[in-house]
């Protein structure tokens, strides 16, 4: 069963857990936003900018029943939908909660628990730039070359 897949916490005090929950353990940023089908939270911790994307369901998703596949109301479709949504706000304020204990416990640091959500200076993520690399590496059986180095006045120093 999917974690908090029957809450009624709403989606906005999940936005709020997870805004306390940084401040707690030391951020000095925070946004989010959203659009149709996916919301953001962005915040800066540690001289880090970690993003999280939310991939939101389709309200088509929820057209038919799960089990009868029988065509549900517009309001039944609009409360599966905001169940769905609810339970994915619930999940990610759960996973940014853990991963910022397990680094204040000493399990892990900062930057291995938050690594593929580090906003690199375009804009990507560090999972945004990696994965095409890992799936290559797999698929060929070869190391993906190193990030170059800038060049400068150091340069081999």
């Amino acid at each position: 069963m999917t974690y908090a897949a029957n809450t009624d916490v709403p989606s906005d005090r999940s936005r709020a857990e997870i805004e306390r929950t940084l401040t707690r353990y030391g951020a000095d940023g925070f946004m989010y936003g959203w659009e149709q089908t996916r919301a953001v939270i962005q915040f800066k911790a540690k001289e880090r900018f970690i993003r999280f994307i939310v991939e939101l369901p389709d309200r088509g998703e929820f057209l038919l029943t799960p089990s009868r596949k029988q065509r549900r109301s517009p309001a039944q479709v609009d409360s599966a939908y905001d169940q769905a949504v609810r339970q994915r706000w619930r999940a990610l304020a759960l996973v940014i909660k853990a991963k910022l204990e397990a680094v204040e416990s000493g399990i892990t640091e900062f930057e291995a628990e938050f690594l593929a959500h580090i906003v690199l200076p375009d804009g990507t993520t560090v999972g945004d730039w990696v994965r095409p690399q890992v799936e290559s590496a797999y698929q060929l059986g070869t190391m993906p070359q190193m990030l170059p180095m800038p060049k400068g006045d150091n340069d081999g120093v």
